[in-house]
């Protein structure tokens, strides 16, 4: 998928979690989100849910309270080197014309549905989730996240899978 960073910000703009996949100094975080952060709360409802800054693809839904962003790659030519076998041969009889390869390129719509995932899960383990929920259990909204993604690729989409290892802790 190529995610760079999953943020959750309240209504005023302040951070609630960031989660980076990349490394950036603390300035450069701070400036990335302050900017971000004021592009996507500016947006009205009727917008849509995409924005482009610098090199990243912007994607963010707002669930009562809180704002969910995650940044994925813009360039849709670090795909065609990071998953070649993603790319798809067109055929001499498409529309498109005879063009050899077209590459895959981050599915907005996909990390609308993770954004989703994350959402429901966290409503599972604490009762509809809210900004005090995330404020008061950092580290468990971490730990969920920590087990959702992985260097930047989504590696479970299980809710009960992504619960365990919480609910274990929480034993001891």
């Amino acid at each position: 998928m190529g995610i760079r960073f999953i943020l959750m910000v309240n209504k005023q703009g302040q951070t609630r979690l960031a989660q980076y996949y990349e490394w950036l100094t603390l300035e450069e975080r701070r400036a990335l989100e302050g900017e971000i952060v004021r592009k996507c709360l500016a947006r009205n409802e009727q917008q849509c849910s995409f924005v482009e800054h610098r090199n990243y693809k912007i994607v963010y839904r707002r669930y009562a309270s809180l704002f969910f962003l995650v940044g994925v790659d813009n360039d849709e030519g670090v795909y065609a080197q990071l998953y070649p076998w993603i790319l798809f041969p067109t055929s001499e009889d498409s529309p498109l014309g005879s063009q050899s390869l077209r590459s895959a390129s981050p599915n907005e719509l996909a990390i609308l549905e993770f954004i989703h995932l994350l959402v429901e899960t966290m409503d599972r383990h604490f009762g509809n989730v809210c900004e005090l929920d995330i404020m008061f259990h950092l580290e468990k909204a971490h730990f969920m996240l920590e087990e959702t993604v992985m260097n930047g690729c989504i590696v479970e989409t299980s809710k009960a899978n992504i619960l365990t290892p919480v609910q274990l802790l929480e034993k001891t």
